[in-house]
């Protein structure tokens, strides 16, 4: 080796050690001496021996209904061609990713849509054991699901604080891009708190430009001391590829779902019966509030667990149980994840001070279940309170929330809008609804309020 290159690499060397000591990466993520270098370069291969056997591929198959030619459904085509009353389903293979998560119970996280309609769900481990896994259940408005498997010798990940988290942190993401197997791309945490990718769903996303591709879905965003810090489960990109904007599940909602799903086999989301908006800066002028950051309560529902409690609409929420909420988006995570019947802790600053308030955590209410097969089949509503009716001076059903993907996403309706009437007859109740979808007319004009603006909805 000549001289010239022996100085390079001991500024190389020097260099790295420099960097490694400005942003604080622990040592103990880093390993062995590099061969034929005069020194120790880092390198994150001791920290992903002991974290990768934990990260599983998953292989789905799942059966779709075959498309046939309008003369398959004519009974007499189908006699004279001796055809099926069904054409055979079609049956669809995909991939991704999952992270074993408890090694003793043989449970596994992944994305719903990763295991969505599945017939057949295989789990192959590092060491390449392919194992058969059960659905314990799974959560569309969060994107994650929960499998479990029975094998022995597993290893799990510990599950990070997420909240702990910060802009700038070094993460690894592991996956199974593309169907290749196992890979491990490393960034940073470019931002925390991302909402808005899907208006519908529970989202708190984890954004870093650490590489996530097709099939990376439902992997591990690992931190540097070997913890799982988030579900790797979406992308942000124009054709398909990385572009460095990925995002991921925060382990601290990941793990609150799956002990939903460990004790009910569904999420059973929670509510208080309170409308919400943020503390935007010129709010906050407004109020005086400062730099306070949280929700704002713009509404209480008569009789409802936040009435009972003795929170007043202008109330703004800064904390759930001593955790600083960032926006009204967060306060709703937070609550529609905690289990009905727990209690919550709200901080709250009124015009006389500060107050901690105990608040019971309710059951949401479930319409969807009673819509299934009409057009409103994935949207949750509830009747309107009596000060939701006076502000658009007249009685109406507000949705809760619609699933994303659901018949109720496709005809257009969203989180917040407030069903006044349909094919011009006023609607005052969630029977009202139930009673035009009964009648099965084919084209419905529902009319509606969405962010104070009224608008006609046709839904076929």
């Amino acid at each position: 080796m000549s001289k010239r290159v022996t100085v390079v690499h001991r500024s190389i060397i020097v260099l790295c050690t420099i960097f490694v000591a400005a942003v604080g990466i622990p040592p103990s993520a880093f390993g062995q001496v590099v061969p034929g270098l005069a020194g120790q370069l880092p390198t994150l291969a001791p920290l992903l021996e002991r974290v990768t056997p934990a990260v599983v591929n998953i292989s789905v198959i799942s059966e779709t209904p075959t498309a046939s030619n309008p003369l398959y459904n004519d009974p007499f085509f189908r006699r004279y061609f001796d055809l099926p009353d069904q054409p055979p389903a079609q049956q669809r293979m995909s991939a991704g990713s999952g992270v074993i998560v408890d090694a003793s119970k043989g449970y596994v996280i992944t994305n719903h849509h990763v295991v969505d309609n599945a017939g057949q769900i295989t789990v192959t481990l590092k060491d390449g054991r392919r194992l058969r896994a059960e659905l314990v259940g799974s959560d569309q408005a969060t994107d994650i699901a929960l499998l479990k498997v029975e094998s022995r010798n597993l290893v799990s990940l510990e599950i990070a604080d997420s909240d702990r988290l910060k802009v700038g942190d070094y993460v690894v993401a592991i996956g199974n891009p593309f169907g290749l197997g196992q890979t491990v791309t490393s960034g940073i945490v470019s931002a925390l708190g991302r909402s808005g990718i899907n208006n519908e769903g529970y989202e708190d996303f984890i954004q870093t430009d650490a590489s996530i591709n097709p099939g990376n879905s439902g992997g591990a965003l690992i931190t540097l001391d070997g913890k799982l810090g988030g579900i790797n489960t979406a992308i942000l990109s124009p054709a398909g590829g990385n572009v460095g904007i990925g995002f991921a599940v925060p382990s601290n909602m990941a793990l609150a779902v799956m002990n939903q799903l460990i004790d009910h086999g569904e999420v059973r989301r929670g509510r208080i019966g309170i409308g919400i908006q943020d503390v935007t800066p010129d709010l906050a002028e407004a109020l005086g509030l400062g730099d306070l950051r949280g929700a704002v309560i713009s509404n209480i529902e008569a009789g409802s667990p936040a009435e009972h409690a003795g929170l007043k609409v202008g109330d703004v929420v800064t904390a759930l149980d001593g955790r600083a909420l960032h926006s009204s988006t967060d306060l709703r995570n937070r609550i529609g994840l905690t289990p009905a019947g727990s209690n919550v802790r709200l901080s709250v600053v009124r015009n006389d001070g500060r107050h901690d308030i105990s608040v019971r955590i309710e059951g949401a209410q479930r319409a969807s279940s009673q819509l299934t097969g009409t057009p409103f089949d994935g949207a949750s509503l509830r009747n309107a309170s009596a000060e939701e009716a006076r502000e658009v001076g007249a009685g109406g059903v507000v949705v809760e929330s619609v699933a994303p993907g659901s018949r109720a996403a496709r005809a257009g309706l969203m989180r917040g809008d407030m069903i006044l009437a349909i094919n011009r007859t006023p609607v005052t109740s969630i029977n009202d609804v139930r009673r035009w979808t009964a009648d099965r007319k084919s084209t419905l004009a529902v009319e509606l309020v969405r962010n104070g603006a009224r608008m006609l909805l046709i839904i076929r």
